[in-house]
């Protein structure tokens, strides 16, 4: 689980340098440089908190299957 949101934030964090640096080195003013970043970081932050609750949404099932399995498995051994 740890390395799963570690890989995330390394591609997220990947992703944004990427973005910045595009936009820096783009042939426009300052101002206009600024107002893009903006915009891609809070789209990318979007994106990210996106895969981030899906992952999450995904380790709940995960958890709540091998739940149930432990259980099973717990009911067999009450009967031994």
């Amino acid at each position: 689980m740890n390395n799963t949101i570690k890989l995330l934030a390394a591609v997220g964090a990947s992703i944004a340098v990427g973005a910045a640096l595009g936009v820096l080195y783009a042939p426009e003013e300052g101002y206009e440089t600024r107002k893009k970043i903006v915009k891609r970081g809070k789209k990318l932050a979007g994106m990210v908190g996106d895969s981030i609750d899906e992952g999450k949404e995904s380790l709940e099932e995960i958890k709540d299957i091998l739940q149930k399995q432990l259980n099973k498995v717990n009911d067999r051994l009450a009967k031994v």
